[in-house]
Parts: C-alpha cells; structure tokens; sequence
C-alpha cells in the first residue's frame, strides 16, 4: 500500500508503523531509495507519536488468514489488536479519516467506528472495492472487453455473503443478456454463477498459492486514498455504516458510496432487483451475527 501511494504521488509524507519496528524500518529505507524515480514523499518508520495529524490513517494490521480460513474466522483475533491501535490513533489524529483494510474488514469498520468516536464519515472500510475489480477483469476476460469499460459491482459483506449486481450490469449501456446476444453468444447457463463464484473464492486461491494478497488490494487502496485527498466525489463501494439503506441498518458493509474529502459523502442506493436485494440483507445478517458472537466474547474475556 505504501509503495502504490508513492508510486502515485498522492503523498508528502507517509509513516509506517509495526510491532515489528525492524520490518517498519527495513520498508520505509527501501521505499526511501527510490526517491528519484517519484514524487517528493517523506517515508519514515515510526511511533504512534510520529503520525501527529495525519489526514488519512490506514490500518492494514491483523492475524493473517491461513488456508481454509474465512475472513470472519479472524473477528477475535483481530478484535484486540484493534482495541489497541485505535485509541492511539484518535489520540494523535484526531480529526484524521481512518481506512480499516484489515479482515473481517466490515466487522472490524464497525468496531472502529464505535471505538474512536468518530463520525460515520470518517469511518471507512475497504469493502467490496478489491472485489468489484476482480468482478470486472473476470467479465472482461469473458467478453474481451477492457475492464474500465465494464460497469458494475460487488456489494455487502467482503467475503462469502458478497453479492454480485448481475441486474444492474453493463457494457456500453447494454445489459449483459443483450451484450452476449450481440456480440459474445457464449454465454451458457452457469455463466453468471460461475463468475460469481470466482470472484467469491479469488483470495482463498491466492492465499492457497502464495500465503497472502498484496498487490491488487494496495491499487485498490491506494484509489480510495485518491478520491479522498483528491476530493473527487467518485463512487466506490467501500464499507460504510448503513442506516436504513437497502433496508439495513447499523451494520458497516460494501455499498456504492461517494467518496470525497470529508470522507463519505452519501450512499447511492442501486436497484437492485428482488433477489439482489434480498441476498444482500441476508449478507447483512451474517455480518450481525458475527459482530454480535464477537462483541459476546470479549466481554466474557
């Protein structure tokens, strides 16, 4: 993540902040030496104290998901590391926008939220961001069609209970049943489903392969640190809370948002069709659910 900022420019000064203060260390001196292929970026290591007034505050920290996990199965993991991060953060940016990447990203949005005491706004998760573009290069792959021309998304949970927006998807203005009858005609039965599954499964793939995600998830961050500091008004769908939305409510998950300096500025609300609709508020169950057997707990611990 911080190597696709600083390759972008959107950065004067970038603090990396580990456990490991070595690690922290040893990336912000080989960051550091690229300087002359980029924009001028301060890159340091350093404490809670050296991030002083940050205007964005990513945290990527958390128990690693191993193969066969899901990214719920790290609620309570990740529940503590959380509970000590945060306070330090607030205390030392207080009027910072805070960007949770960290899984389960939804949960754990939530439990940001209700720890620093920020606005809603300046509470983001990653969502489903990472995910509508693993939608989109798949769809593209199928229709042979440049993946920034495809529209559509990935919404709800970032994990299993995410859903794909099939009704609402396009390529110039055309759905995809009528795209396919006119220029791809290779769209069996299983087609929708079997994309949708791909999508679900890409980071168990990864994981199983080469032990963690790195890449498309730092793009993917890295867009919505400029559409912040950009003030660009685009729509993402990052995790927001929701309250009432799509007949949701309090509950952080993947929504098309717009995205600008304050942080969020609204929820668009799609329509989706019925069974869309309806798969997404279950998402939201699974979601409570989970919060609520991990919020159990840790009040018993």
């Amino acid at each position: 993540t911080a190597f696709a900022i600083m390759d972008e420019g959107l950065a004067s000064e970038i603090v990396i902040v580990d456990i490991n203060k070595d690690k922290a260390e040893g990336e912000a001196m080989d960051l550091s030496h690229g300087a002359s292929f980029v924009k001028p970026t301060v890159i340091k290591a350093g404490e809670y104290k050296d991030t002083s007034n940050s205007d964005i505050v990513i945290i990527t920290a958390g128990a690693p998901q191993k193969p066969g996990e899901t990214r719920l199965d790290l609620i309570n993991k990740n529940y503590k590391i959380m509970n000590s991060i945060v306070p330090e953060v607030v205390k030392y940016s207080p009027n910072s926008i805070l960007l949770v990447v960290s899984n389960p990203v939804d949960v754990l949005t939530y439990i940001t939220y209700k720890i620093s005491g920020f606005p809603k706004e300046r509470v983001i998760g990653s969502g489903t961001v990472l995910d509508t573009s693993r939608f989109k290069y798949m769809l593209s792959n199928h229709f042979n069609v440049d993946a920034r021309n495809i529209h559509t998304y990935i919404m709800g949970e970032h994990g299993d209970s995410e859903i794909a927006t099939w009704s609402i998807t396009n390529i110039a203005g055309l759905d995809i049943a009528e795209y396919c009858s006119r220029y791809c005609n290779k769209c069996d039965g299983n087609i929708r489903y079997n994309i949708h599954e791909e999508v679900k499964n890409a980071a168990y793939e990864i994981i199983k392969k080469k032990g963690a995600t790195y890449y498309a998830v730092a793009l993917a961050i890295r867009r919505i640190v400029e559409a912040i500091l950009r003030d660009e008004n685009s729509i993402l769908t990052i995790s927001t809370l929701l309250e009432g939305q799509y007949g949701i409510k309090d509950i952080y998950m993947g929504v098309p948002s717009i995205v600008g300096a304050a942080g969020i500025k609204n929820i668009v609300e799609s329509p989706l069709d019925k069974e869309e609709l309806t798969a997404l508020q279950e998402s939201a169950k699974t979601l409570k659910e989970s919060l609520e057997k991990a919020l159990i707990k840790e009040i018993k611990s």
